[in-house]
């Protein structure tokens, strides 16, 4: 068996691997960059390694650097996590000359299937449907525009080595596809050190639907059912599932065995994934890429088979035959997982950075319904998220009996959830869960796009919702006003006496209520005659906590902002004022500030690098037209003109970093 491994990656996978390696009695080493000096994987490791700058470039993907710490170590065996050079085929050939243990494929399978232009080409021959497009490289812009017309608009242009939603672009015209092509090159160098591109039809409103696969060296490739990822934004994955509500037994057993096949057909072992798109309507399936690793989303696999999937790569590493055979494989209820992102939803979902002033994650384990919490991470409370890396927070994950159930508990979990000092999606993963259209299953790859066609401004709460809400602002108000009455030191006669009637303004609308304490909670009865009795432990000071309102229970998030309460709970957020009816009256009678007119400048959406700038002082642009491009995790981000104007200054250089809002150009009036 393998004594020591190195983790030749960061973050959440890396803890991930390291949490098996020690159930198994396994050595582990951690690698890190200047940036991840201080990152939970480093901590829970064995031994660690620093291996150089934050860059992934000059550190995480430099091979030669991952050797000599492997030399330092003595590790005899790597697992490449997913990402930087888990399909590298250079890395896993140099790892075999050097005689240490790659945990992953042989390397022909990683160069044959690693390569999307090389892996559809071997999927057509083995008689794999395959999506229409252009299999050969694309030299230029001009060259990308004559084949994506060819092919017939819409066409999805990627990079031959990407993944994780690097380097991809999807192009419905010809302005779209000479832009896309540049970012798409210039994303695929800057992540994966190979520019290459190429272009094929994109299938409007399809299901991505993948097949986890897993082989040994003894020649036995097995299918552990599929994982739905239709939910996507920007061609990366948000939330997956296990199983597909799709799927019927039939195309199951059919993409499966077609999976299994392509596996064998290049020698595959270990774990791996063969990517699907499904077309919702036909119930057709074409092949789109395998992915020559562990997927990000592969626990909801592993909370519906029972298996620990990095177990079965480290024991298939070390020439061990698998212990189960396909009919042993059995899909046991439902599981969900969210990727829980540092990006800013009410800013166009933003790359975030920042200190993570408050990170706690809900209870992992059995709750008291059956159901189950999974959270893998690779942060902490204190810890900083870097600009340099993916935004990926965690990915919390439940399991439930049945679909319902499971979604469900996750959006119980994600109110549970506290993520403080930078911008995350969580409200957004919440609207997602009590979305009638998910909560149905009929969910296609262009769902976030047709659920939030002007982007995402939280949820508003209705009418009952409202009521809920202005009922616990009412409440949390009271606890307080009845501590202001327990303050020592007072004048006798002019005790602090606490007033009934309140009006609690939340939404935009106001709530006339009247309080009374009643045995253990307390009942809040609103002026058109509706009551609701709450009950909670809430205290002041408390970030979150649980109320009891007419027999059900919510988690809602509690921020004290001087005299407002601001309240999270489902996706929704909103600041309630409990204000006696005087000085209620009084409110409305106040002006409204307004914000600053920032019309007439441009402003860095998120902390980042400038890394070109398209205009000129004195130029006129036109509305839609690129002004300047900003990296920020490895994405690259693209500012466009919204309207006519003239470049009155430009305050910024290629290569400076920028914090959010910062000034990058100035229009004249």
């Amino acid at each position: 068996m393998i004594q020591k491994i190195l983790i030749a990656n960061r973050g959440e996978i890396a803890c991930r691997v390291i949490k098996t390696a020690k159930k198994m009695g396994i050595r582990t080493v951690a690698i890190y960059s200047d940036a991840d000096r201080d990152a939970l994987h480093v901590e829970m490791a064995d031994e660690a390694v620093h291996i150089g700058p934050a860059p992934s470039n000059q550190s995480y993907i430099v091979i030669d650097k991952i050797l000599e710490a492997i030399r330092q170590t003595g590790a005899d065996a790597v697992h490449p996590g997913y990402g930087f050079l888990s399909e590298n085929a250079a890395f896993a050939e140099a790892l075999e000359k050097a005689g240490v243990t790659f945990i992953g494929p042989p390397v022909g399978a990683i160069q044959a299937m690693g390569d999307k232009i090389t892996s559809k080409k071997l999927a057509a021959e083995a008689g794999v449907s395959t999506v229409p497009g252009h299999m050969g490289l694309i030299a230029d812009a001009d060259e990308a525009v004559k084949i994506s017309g060819e092919i017939g608009y819409p066409v999805m242009i990627k990079a031959s080595a990407g993944g994780g939603g690097k380097g991809m672009r999807i192009a419905w015209n010809d302005d779209e596809a000479r832009e896309g092509f540049q970012s798409s090159k210039n994303e695929a160098k800057n992540s994966f050190g190979d520019d290459r591109i190429f272009i094929e039809k994109f299938v409007d409103q399809p299901r991505h639907i993948e097949i986890q696969v897993l082989g040994d060296k003894h020649g036995t490739v097995l299918y552990l059912g599929e994982r739905e990822c239709s939910i996507q934004r920007r061609n990366q994955k948000v939330i997956e599932e296990a199983p597909s509500p799709f799927l019927d037994a039939a195309t199951r057993k059919a993409m499966g065995e077609q999976a299994v096949a392509l596996a064998k057909a290049v020698g595959y072992h270990s774990a791996g994934t063969v990517e699907f798109i499904v077309d919702g309507k036909q119930n057709k399936f074409y092949f789109l890429e395998m992915n020559t690793r562990l997927q990000v989303e592969h626990p909801v696999t592993e909370l519906v088979t029972g298996l620990d999937l990095v177990e079965q790569m480290i024991r298939v590493a070390a020439g061990e035959k698998l212990g189960l055979a396909q009919d042993d494989v059995t899909l046991n209820g439902w599981a969900i997982e969210s990727r829980l992102y540092a990006e800013d939803p009410y800013r166009n979902f933003l790359p975030s950075i920042g200190r993570l002033s408050r990170y706690r994650p809900p209870a992992e384990g059995r709750t008291a319904d059956g159901t189950v919490i999974r959270n893998d991470t690779g942060v902490f409370e204190g810890g900083e998220i870097s600009m340099y890396y993916d935004p990926m927070i965690a990915k919390l994950c439940t399991w439930a009996p049945d679909r319902l159930q499971a979604i469900d508990a996750m959006s119980e979990a994600l109110d549970s959830f506290e993520v403080e000092g930078i911008g995350h999606n969580l409200p957004f993963l919440s609207a997602v869960m009590n979305q009638d259209r998910f909560r149905s299953g009929k969910i296609t790859t262009a769902y976030i796009a047709e659920e939030f066609k002007d982007g995402f401004s939280g949820v508003t709460p209705d009418a009952a919702s409202a009521e809920k809400l202005a009922a616990v602002a009412a409440v949390i108000n009271h606890r307080l006003q009845a501590r202001a009455t327990q303050i020592s030191g007072t004048i006798g006669n002019h005790a602090r006496s606490m007033g009934a009637d309140w009006v609690v303004n939340l939404a935009g609308s106001d709530h006339t209520v009247t309080l009374s304490e009643g045995s253990g909670n307390t009942r809040v009865a609103f002026a058109d005659g509706g009551e609701l009795v709450v009950g909670s432990t809430w205290t002041p000071g408390q970030t979150l906590a649980n109320f009891d309102i007419g027999g059900e229970t919510i988690a809602v998030k509690v921020d004290l902002k001087g005299p407002a309460i601001r309240l999270r709970w489902r996706g929704m957020d909103v600041t309630a004022r409990v204000r006696s009816p005087r000085v209620a009256a009084l409110a409305k009678l106040m002006p409204e500030k307004l914000p600053p007119d920032t019309s007439k400048l441009l402003l860095c959406p998120m902390p980042g690098v400038i890394t070109g700038v398209a205009v000129k002082e004195g130029e006129i642009v036109e509305a839609g037209q690129p002004l300047a491009t900003v990296e920020a995790m490895k994405m690259e981000n693209i500012l466009k003109a919204e309207r006519r104007g003239t470049v009155k200054k430009i305050v910024v250089k290629p290569g400076q970093s920028l914090a959010v809002d910062e000034l990058i150009m100035e229009f004249e009036g």
